[in-house]
């Protein structure tokens, strides 16, 4: 069956309003090759690895994007799976190109937390048509799920990107600083959810989000990530910020996005 027929009208329509939405069972026949895949890159991590551990020293936030060349049950995951149709349906564009794939593993007990942002300013990409799939490979309680303001990448306003350790990301950015969604969780519509392996949050790229530390004293909370833009997507650059940085990327600013790193499927 087509994966874009199994995505309703309403989900494709709460995506256009919410800027996020849960997608029960989407990812579930891809589980275990995910999870060999994560276990692959974990013994043998690319050039982007960008872990973390607390200096509390509770366990590390292991971290590596770009590396779908590389592993092959991610090149199967994007060549094969179904993340591209279903793209293609929630963004409402006649192609969907694969922007890149990012791991995040919390291991049990560790206290970093994954801070309020937005994606798109940390990209060297910009698009109006974009969707992030977070795929847990474990089981996700509410309370370390990932989170999303509802509504956010609607918000005319730029808000100023941050490295996770509080800096500006660009020097000379006088952009408004994150608000401190936390300290005002009561003004604004909060989504999460409890979640399954093979479930999927799609969010768009100026959704804001975050996610707590996994206080589980024995269950990982692995993550694949798989990023997506439509027909519109054009590159930005960044001067090899961000994330990821693509420092050998050599298309011009503004230019199509496109290229071998860059897989588009219709």
């Amino acid at each position: 069956m087509d994966q874009a027929a199994t995505t309703t009208d309403p989900e494709v329509q709460a995506f256009a309003e919410d800027g996020a939405i849960l997608l029960r069972g989407a990812f579930a026949e891809w589980v275990e090759k995910l999870r060999a895949g994560i276990e692959t890159l974990m013994a043998h991590p690319g050039p982007n690895e960008r872990s973390y551990t607390p200096k509390d020293g509770s366990a590390r936030f292991f971290q590596d994007l770009c590396n779908w060349q590389r592993i092959p049950e991610f090149r199967a995951f994007v060549e094969q799976g179904p993340g591209a149709a279903i793209a293609r349906r929630l963004m409402g564009s006649q192609g969907a190109r694969f922007f890149h794939d990012h791991v995040l593993v919390k291991e049990p007990g560790t206290s970093l937390v994954t801070p309020w942002h937005q994606d798109s300013p940390y990209y060297c990409v910009e698009a109006e048509q974009s969707v992030s799939f977070w795929i847990p490979l474990d089981p996700v309680g509410r309370d370390v799920t990932l989170e999303c303001v509802a509504g956010s990448h609607l918000w005319t306003k730029a808000l100023k990107p941050k490295r996770f350790d509080g800096t500006d990301l660009y020097e000379g950015d006088d952009r408004e600083d994150m608000p401190d969604i936390d300290a005002e969780r009561a003004r604004h519509r909060i989504l999460g959810w409890e979640m399954q392996p093979g479930d999927a949050v799609a969010f768009h790229y100026r959704t804001m989000h975050g996610a707590p530390a996994n206080t589980s004293p024995q269950r990982r909370r692995r993550v694949f990530s798989a990023r997506w833009v439509g027909d519109d997507a054009v590159f930005r650059d960044r001067g090899g910020r961000g994330s990821p940085p693509m420092r050998h990327l050599r298309l011009a600013d503004g230019a199509p996005l496109e290229g071998p790193d860059f897989p588009r499927f219709t």
